[in-house]
């Protein structure tokens, strides 16, 4: 969603970078620049004319005019400025001290709201509650039935006393739900309302009704991300005509322009609270706008990269697989199901190309990460459960006729069977070196760090080496290697001959320059 954002910004610092020093014709021309893509991208503009207004004070300060980089200091100032017009810190929910919490989806037809439900649930019960969805959605055709389905499919309860399709009285359901959930002890209550294609007076008052029976603790709008600035305009009507407390943005993942999700929070003054950016159940998360700035800057988004890790991997297989690649056999103890049982741990976080995006530095490779096809996963899965145990065991054994059958097997051709022997051959031995502190390939070893083994094993290869093969030749190296010794013992403390010239081994010489 902002990507043609993040492209016009990153060609816009990109001029600033090797100044020494920012004329106020530069900050002018940087200041012009962001407005653009601003408004391309489809922000308020009361938003961007106080977003440059900050950027340009800011820039033409003393934080600027003294730094030594004074392109990098710009970054800084839009960054800071970015997080503070998509709502500055975190927004947490707020939990009744009394359970349940009862939240209330408002919004207009078609904003995502039942499926946001599902995710909402699924989320907070992943945090250690007890959610309870309930259908106040009566009216439009076939909602109760669709909430239902959700609330199944995210593993929640759901409340549905009423069939919809027009019949029932939604403030009553609302009301009757409380109760229900106090006693089948649900902590949470989300309730689903009936949206409009626009903002009406029935639905502002069919909204309120709900409001004033349930009292919820948190009225959440939902708007859909896409939609652009009418977002903005709808979330003003209804904050005047009902009121909430944070925003929702839904369809996060869609190719729109994105101003919907700059503006909002600024020009409603209530914070996105969640954003949903997939069809997936899980495909939902707290909306954080420090991180929604960085991936906007193309500074990635390391700290949801680690959480999404966290809550997938065990800490325990994750030790397992470690010891496994850090042992003395060289890692041979890691095999094919090893690597198979890790690959869908990773599938399990999302899509591999959001993943790659969250890296820092990604945004120079889009096109590669956007051309990804994410079936050659399924691919490698395929290959590998169409081997043998003992294949996955010990793939060495894999012959001509055994990558033959595994390819039929797994409908591929028989060169993708022996790429992939061979790539988890090398996988293998680089996470091995790795595991056991030697660094990257190619790296030097350094002291303490794992390696120096390895240089001192060819070391002694290459003295053993240098023996001649000719018996009077080695008896006279020998002699002269045993004079060495005895001059050795009576000369200086070190053992070295005061006339023989102290060199450095190869490595340190190649390591010093």
């Amino acid at each position: 969603m902002f990507d043609t954002l993040s492209d016009r910004l990153a060609n816009t610092f990109k001029t600033l970078r090797g100044k020494g020093r920012l004329s106020e014709a530069d900050i002018d021309a940087t200041a012009r620049e962001i407005r653009i893509a601003l408004l391309e991208a489809d922000v308020a503009l009361p938003v961007v004319r106080a977003f440059i207004g900050q950027v340009k004070e800011r820039a033409a300060g003393v934080e600027v005019s003294q730094a030594l980089n004074p392109a990098q200091q710009v970054i800084k100032i839009v960054n800071e400025e970015l997080i503070g017009i998509l709502g500055g810190e975190t927004r947490r929910l707020r939990l009744a001290k009394q359970p349940p919490t009862v939240i209330m989806l408002a919004g207009l037809q078609g904003a995502g709201k039942t499926t946001l439900a599902g995710k909402l649930g699924r989320w907070l019960k992943s945090q250690g509650h007890t959610p309870l969805l309930v259908a106040c959605d009566l009216q439009r055709p076939n909602a109760v039935n669709q909430l239902s389905v959700v609330a199944e499919r995210a593993e929640v309860g759901v409340y549905a006393p009423q069939p919809g399709n027009g019949v029932g009285d939604p403030v009553q359901v609302a009301k009757d739900s409380i109760e229900y959930a106090r006693g089948k002890q649900y902590d949470v209550v989300i309730v689903d309302t009936a949206g409009r294609l626009g903002i009406d007076q029935e639905l502002m008052r069919q909204a309120a009704d709900i409001r004033d029976a349930v009292s919820p603790d948190e009225v959440l709008f939902v708007v859909d991300a896409m939609i652009g600035q009418d977002a903005v305009n709808t979330a003003e009507a209804f904050r005047d005509g009902v009121g909430f407390d944070g925003v929702v943005l839904s369809k996060l993942d869609g190719d729109a322009r994105g101003g919907a999700a700059l503006s909002i929070a600024h020009v409603t003054g209530r914070q996105i609270m969640f954003a949903s950016n997939g069809e997936k159940l899980d495909d939902f998360d707290a909306f954080h706008p420090d991180r929604m700035a960085s991936r906007i800057l193309g500074m990635g988004d390391m700290l949801t990269l680690i959480e999404k890790a966290e809550q997938t991997f065990s800490k325990q297989e994750a030790e397992k697989m470690a010891s496994k690649l850090a042992s003395s056999k060289g890692g041979k103890d890691f095999t094919l199901d090893d690597f198979l049982a890790q690959m869908e741990q990773v599938r399990k976080m999302g899509s591999i190309s959001k993943l790659l995006g969250m890296l820092p530095g990604m945004a120079q490779m889009k096109d590669q990460i956007n051309n990804l096809d994410e079936r050659d996963v399924d691919r490698t899965a395929a290959i590998i459960k169409s081997m043998t145990p003992a294949e996955r065991q010990d793939p060495v054994i894999i012959n001509g006729s055994r990558r033959a059958r595994i390819a039929r097997g797994s409908g591929v051709e028989v060169s993708a069977v022996k790429n992939l022997v061979e790539r988890f051959f090398e996988a293998r031995k680089m996470m091995s070196r790795m595991a056991q502190g030697g660094g990257m390939p190619g790296m030097p070893g350094m002291p303490g760090m794992g390696g120096a083994g390895r240089q001192k094993k060819k070391q002694k290869q290459a003295k053993g080496k240098q023996r001649s093969g000719n018996p009077m030749k080695r008896k006279q190296q020998e002699q002269e290697a045993a004079a060495r010794r005895e001059a050795a013992a009576q000369g200086n403390a070190f053992g070295q001959d005061q006339d023989e010239k102290f060199e450095l081994p190869d490595e340190f010489k190649k390591f010093m320059g």
